[in-house]
């Protein structure tokens, strides 16, 4: 599970039980859940009075709770910590029989010295996500100010990512292009 869909869900779990017991208040604030319940203080210790009255099973009950949130807190940390939206080797069809894979960080060497290869680009990166089944490209470049981003848009599209699309044996592979203008010129010669 990827971290930030672990984070969403938590955090939308937590606002609905907020938002409950904002809900629970407010009815108990206009009687809708009885009038005893409207007549009493806010400090009366009602919870106190039913953890006396039922304090043989109610300790071990919020001991067991409390351990599964804990676990579960511990989980949701390792998760948030050791997740990667990075893939595995891919699988390319090959003619024949066998198993033919390549691995994303070869895929992504080879994009990115193609790019960087263009004119007006000083620094480009890539990235393999998703699982192994269901992969997206993602590609930044920093292009020098001045240059014609149209054109080398349409460059790297037509070329370098159609070359990666053609490696990958994916013509419909999902590719997210971001480009960062900078006023640095690129040091090298061309």
């Amino acid at each position: 599970m990827h971290a930030d869909r672990t984070n969403r869900t938590v955090l939308v779990v937590l606002a609905l039980l907020l938002v409950a017991a904002g809900g629970l208040g407010g009815a108990a604030s206009f009687g809708l859940l009885g009038s005893g319940i409207r007549r009493r203080s806010l400090t009366d210790n009602v919870v106190a009075d039913y953890v006396g009255r039922n304090g043989d099973w109610f300790w071990p009950v919020a001991a067991g709770v409390a351990l599964v949130l804990v676990l579960l807190c511990v989980w949701w940390l390792l998760v948030i910590l050791f997740s990667t939206d990075r893939t595995g080797d891919l699988p390319v069809a090959a003619g024949g029989p066998g198993r033919t894979t390549l691995a994303p960080a070869a895929v992504v060497r080879a994009l990115t010295e193609e790019i960087d290869s263009y004119r007006g680009v000083s620094s480009s990166g890539a990235r393999v996500i998703g699982d192994a089944d269901d992969v997206e490209l993602v590609v930044t470049a920093t292009v020098e100010d001045g240059v014609d981003l149209p054109a080398l848009r349409q460059r790297i599209e037509r070329e370098a990512l159609a070359h990666a699309r053609t490696a990958l044996d994916n013509p419909d592979l999902p590719i997210r292009l971001d480009l960062t203008v900078t006023t640095a010129q690129a040091s090298r010669v061309d």
